[in-house]
């Protein structure tokens, strides 16, 4: 008998051991469960359909995806009203484009996406990870350069042939021109709020705030404690200028406005502008609208420092022409100096603006790069301008097809939305 005691003791330990193991796995499996019903739940509720449009879904997820893009690209209003509107047509365009066959190269959608973070001053692993630190995944970037790109090239392919520019319409057009026997000046206050990094939200607050202002006197106190430019000390306040010297952008902001109303905040790299309207005249002569802007951008290491501002004195008291900085910058890499001739459309805002304030052969260094880090030296060399003798008629040719194509894809668009079921 006591040699069986001590199988039965075994016999007991392993029955006991059996009993602990298939009370942990039983523990186990329910905590898998448990994480796969929550996983569910969740994939369940991002994948939900919350736009049908004709037998195609829009999911909470892209609508969720659309909202924080605009986000990231300061869009103004509604988000969410946004969001749903544009995911809405984009199902349009899709599927009016499928019934064409219209597709886009991987090659031709990689280019498109890297031109459109370059719009932001980075190339596309950079702005891949500013989405990333957004929660934004990269292929909703893909969808929405791929749809863009692919419309417009739909709509040139299917148009074009319907839009005939006969001689008479680009005379008819250059008679109109002719016609402004004056120009609109347009007399502003402007700040513009710089945010440190981290601070973004606190300046998107204040700019609103400013937005509502009418009294000059309330918007050139504001001016005084915020903004970033040196016309901070009088209040933000500049001088008459050419409405047309603005980007188009700008230029049609500024012209809604009446005196003393403040601009929305418009949103520009690493900063957001406001204007205040203080008033407008027409000009004795007119100055007629550039076709393009010849400037140059030399860029300067340390921001904002007193390094790097003092440079920039420095080098403008060595430059009275844009020709002048090639020697500044010789022995010095090829990318520190930049010199471009482009519309006015294609100029990023913050440096148009700058742009506007210029005569040729003055300068700029208030526009920094690299989160900061490099100061941008800016020069205007010319505003070339489409004379009596040099009209560009073939620029204006392109100006009205582009009009009439817009039109023509607008009113598609619409009929589309008319003849769709889109619930809810």
């Amino acid at each position: 008998m006591q040699g069986k005691q001590p199988v039965a003791r075994q016999q007991d330990a392993d029955t006991r051991r059996m009993k602990s193991f298939r009370m942990l796995k039983g523990q186990i499996a329910a905590v898998i469960a448990a994480l796969c019903m929550c996983t569910g739940a969740l994939a369940q509720g991002q994948l939900t359909p919350v736009i049908t449009v004709n037998d195609r879904v829009i999911t909470q997820y892209e609508l969720t995806q659309r909202i924080r893009l605009l986000e990231v690209f300061r869009t103004p209003g509604d988000l969410n009203e946004a969001a749903r509107t544009a995911l809405i047509e984009d199902r349009l365009k899709q599927q009016e484009m499928a019934r064409f066959g219209v597709a886009v190269s991987e090659a031709a959608l990689q280019q498109a996406m890297e031109e459109f973070a370059g719009r932001a001053n980075m190339n596309l692993p950079q702005f891949t990870q500013v989405l990333a630190q957004n929660n934004i995944d990269i292929s909703t970037l893909r969808d929405f350069v791929e749809v863009g790109i692919l419309w417009r090239d739909f709509v040139r392919s299917r148009f074009n042939r319907e839009v005939n520019i006969t001689d008479a319409d680009i005379e008819r057009a250059i008679a109109q021109q002719g016609n402004t026997s004056s120009q609109l000046e347009v007399l502003l206050s402007e700040i513009i709020i710089a945010p440190p990094a981290g601070r973004e939200a606190d300046a998107r607050q204040a700019a609103e705030q400013i937005s509502r202002m009418r009294s000059f006197a309330d918007f050139e106190a504001a001016a005084r404690q915020v903004s970033a430019l040196p016309s901070r000390e009088n209040g933000g306040r500049l001088d008459w200028t050419p409405v047309n010297n603005f980007p188009p952008q700008i230029r049609s902001i500024v012209l809604d406005l009446e005196p003393g109303e403040v601009t929305d905040p418009i949103e520009i790299p690493n900063a957001i502008a406001l204007f205040q309207l203080r008033g407008t005249r027409e000009a004795v002569q007119a100055a007629p609208t550039p076709v393009s802007i010849e400037y140059a951008a030399y860029y300067i290491p340390g921001g904002r420092s007193d390094a790097g501002l003092t440079q920039a004195a420095t080098v403008r008291d060595q430059v009275d022409t844009c020709d002048d900085l090639y020697g500044v910058a010789r022995n010095q890499p090829v990318e520190v100096l930049d010199r471009l001739t482009e519309a006015p459309a294609a100029i990023s805002n913050d440096v148009a603006l700058e742009l506007a304030r210029l005569d040729p052969g003055e300068v700029s260094y208030n526009l920094t790069r690299d989160n900061g880090e490099t100061l941008v030296f800016l020069m205007l060399c010319a505003r070339n301008n489409a004379g009596a003798d040099g009209i560009n008629r073939e620029g204006i040719r392109n100006q009205i097809r582009g009009q009439r194509l817009t039109a023509l894809a607008d009113a598609l668009l619409e009929d589309l939305r008319a003849s769709a079921v889109i619930r809810p």
